[in-house]
């Protein structure tokens, strides 16, 4: 079952992210959409507490994590990313 993934443009921060990063917070959008929330093949990747998970999409100076929670009801499945950044501002 395919999820559905919204996110806020303001927060997503697309412009200001590097190149790579946005190209690879791009795959792993694709990837919560194909395969669901839980993406334990990503690097750092944790479930976090209230249904949120996070994980590096660059290492190293200054690491960028993106950090999305599951929302709605087990019939409508939706994933919001709610943070995409470096990690010292991370919502976690």
């Amino acid at each position: 079952m395919n999820w559905q993934v919204v996110y806020d443009r303001k927060k997503f921060l697309k412009k200001r992210l590097p190149e790579m990063v946005s190209k690879t917070m791009e795959l792993l959008i694709a990837e919560i959409e194909q395969c669901g929330p839980v993406r334990g093949n990503w690097p750092n990747y944790s479930k976090l507490p209230y249904n949120r998970h996070h994980c590096h999409i660059k290492k190293g100076r200054p690491t960028y994590v993106a950090v999305w929670e599951e929302i709605g009801e087990n019939k409508v499945k939706l994933v919001e990313v709610v943070y995409v950044g470096t990690h010292e501002k991370a919502l976690y």
